[in-house]
């Protein structure tokens, strides 16, 4: 063939790209970036979990996932049994799946929709092992489909060759219709075929038709693209099945599954939405100040999964860089960017990334008990070539609101994925991320933020996020 076979890189890199990305190992540095912090390797802390893509966290590919080792540490160290753990954004589960296995209750939210189909596998409550034999009826029967299947998408034939849009919409065609765990399954793998086997640049984190992807498309149409992609999906829905088989007797050997009781809810903008729960300790990562477009990122999985135009429409405009600050988060060392910052446009995303994610946060935070732990795992990201301390500008705000600094951990990134096909301010990356630890005072003496409307204390989405006030999308 011409090309590499599609389904051998899909084996090899079966959470990977089509295209590789540069990937940097950086080398052992065993001093801490300052006296205030306390360097560690949270994998080495956590030995027990030897890969982060242990059981189900590795069923669904998402941007920055939070790696369970770090919440495992998080869990085990500021909670008991039964405790509960809130967790603003939520992103792919990983707070959710930690907490089921460790024995806590986790409430989940996030402004993604995907949240939703991510949480039904990633925490699965079956109590059999499932059957191959199942899946593999399943998997002929949406081969002799005849029902279509076509996302509410306006341009999707701009991102599919014809041929690989019609096959691709009888198999969603027949997902869709059909209710089952097996279903379920295989809607997972063509989440990640339906990607691969489109014009997006599978190198650059958005969406993006790029003329490497095209002339990749083209070729393929002209050889076996069909026993291919049916190949992908058959491999990727048995791994699923797979893992599911490993979570359930996990949990048989490790716990009783009706200790844990974990809620989600999509569709839920954090910086307004009051939490409805007192819970036992916060565990969470924010999007990191230049990355927060995970509803342009996953917009394609969106589409396949019923969500229409509309919906994606609005929930991206509440997305960080698309929408103004309503106040001015103001501390000593966030004070002093905003001095050396010369563009608007850079002050303007430093107001609105710190009043979104500190609004989410304070929500959050005024419903822990006295006492309770928040576990903010964040970087210091650049932005215009100057180092934004998120954990130091975090504390500094929070410490004068009745929580009480009790320290931040350092984790040296070892390896980490690069993109080199788009224009990057940092092209070296980050070299560290940092675990923070805040304890609200047993009297907090801040007053609650006025937020929006509780959420439903129920384990389901909510269908309409609440807007925020001045809106400012492009």
């Amino acid at each position: 063939m011409k090309n590499r076979n599609l389904i051998e890189q899909s084996q090899t890199r079966i959470q990977g790209t089509l295209f590789p990305t540069d990937t940097v190992s950086e080398p052992p540095i065993d001093e801490p970036a300052s006296d205030e912090v306390e360097l560690v390797s949270f994998r080495e802390l956590v030995p027990e979990i030897k890969d982060t893509g242990y059981l189900t966290h590795a069923i669904f590919a998402y941007p920055a996932k939070f790696i369970p080792q770090i919440v495992r540490y998080a869990i085990t160290t500021y909670t008991k049994e039964g405790n509960w753990i809130v967790d603003p954004f939520a992103g792919s589960g990983t707070v959710g799946v930690e907490a089921y296995l460790c024995k806590r209750n986790a409430l989940l939210l996030d402004l993604n929709l995907l949240l939703n189909h991510i949480m039904p596998l990633k925490v699965y409550r079956g109590k059999e092992r499932l059957r191959e034999t199942d899946l593999y009826k399943l998997l002929e029967g949406m081969k002799e489909n005849k029902c279509q299947f076509i996302p509410t998408w306006s341009n999707v034939d701009y991102w599919y060759a014809p041929e690989i849009l019609e096959v691709l919409s009888y198999y969603w065609g027949f997902v869709n219709s059909t209710d089952s765990v097996y279903a379920t399954i295989i809607k997972s793998a063509l989440l990640k075929a339906s990607k691969r086997f489109s014009y997006t640049e599978d190198r650059t984190p958005k969406l993006a038709r790029s003329k490497r992807k095209l002339k990749a498309i083209e070729e393929l149409v002209k050889e076996n693209w069909r026993e291919q992609l049916d190949e992908m999906i058959h491999s990727l829905s048995l791994k699923t099945l797979r893992s599911l088989n490993d979570f359930v007797m996990y949990t048989q050997q490790h716990q009783d599954s009706s200790i844990s009781e974990i809620r989600w809810q999509a569709g839920v903008d954090s910086s307004y939405a009051t939490v409805p729960r007192v819970c036992d300790a916060l565990i969470t990562s924010p999007p990191y100040l230049q990355a927060q477009e995970y509803i342009r990122s996953t917009k394609m999985e969106l589409f396949w999964l019923g969500h229409t135009e509309e919906e994606t429409r609005e929930l991206s405009r509440l997305e960080i860089p698309y929408r103004k600050a309503d106040r001015v988060i103001q501390t000593e060392t966030l004070d002093k960017i905003r001095d050396i910052l010369t563009r608007d446009d850079l002050q303007k995303r430093l107001d609105s990334y710190f009043c979104h994610t500190i609004n989410a946060l304070e929500n959050a935070m005024n419903q822990l008990k006295p006492n309770a732990a928040a576990c903010i795992f964040v970087g210091n990201p650049r932005i215009d070539g100057i180092t934004v301390e998120l954990w130091r500008i975090l504390a500094e705000y929070f410490t004068e609101r009745g929580f009480v600094f009790e320290k931040v951990y350092e984790d040296r990134i070892q390896t980490r994925k690069l993109f080199g096909a788009r224009k990057n301010k940092n092209p070296d990356g980050m070299k560290s991320e940092f675990l923070l630890i805040l304890r609200k005072h047993a009297i907090n003496q801040s007053s609650p933020r006025q937020c929006g409307p509780a959420l439903e204390d129920k384990e389901r989405p909510l269908h309409a996020p609440q807007k925020s006030p001045n809106n400012d999308a492009s």
